[in-house]
């Protein structure tokens, strides 16, 4: 069971992983061990409360498909155990910030005072930087 919250988890059967051989460098090791992970889940096919799903689904991630199946692929560790832990510990991140509410963004204007002092500091600085022009005469 993967426990995403106090009163939500994911069933094992849910969550298909399947070994693979890493890429990348690693010598004669990584030839021949499949230490890698590929982590699938279905998420209209999932036992997810309703808003856990439509909020996974909005989100534009390249590790979800269009079908709305989550692909990770973990090959961090040079172990099968590390990298599966790795992969599960991804999943659960990439569904608590889906479901994380952010707070709404008041917008504001600036005081009065706030946009005389600004206009005070513009004449200032044009000021000075008139007097480096060449003098008149």
């Amino acid at each position: 069971m993967l426990r995403l919250s106090n009163s939500v988890e994911l069933p094992d059967h849910e969550i298909e992983i399947s070994q693979i051989r890493a890429q990348g460098a690693g010598g004669q090791n990584v030839n021949k061990v499949a230490s890698a992970v590929h982590l699938r889940f279905d998420i209209p096919g999932s036992s997810l409360p309703p808003f856990y799903k439509e909020r996974l689904m909005a989100l534009s991630d390249r590790r979800i498909t269009r079908e709305g199946v989550v692909v990770i692929k973990a090959q961090s560790y040079r172990t099968f155990e590390q990298n599966r832990e790795d992969a599960l510990e991804r999943l659960k991140a990439l569904i608590q910030e889906a479901v994380k509410l952010h707070k709404a963004r008041k917008p504001t204007k600036p005081t009065r005072a706030a946009k005389q002092k600004r206009m005070d500091r513009k004449t200032r600085k044009g000021q000075t930087k008139a007097l480096r022009g060449k003098p008149k005469l």
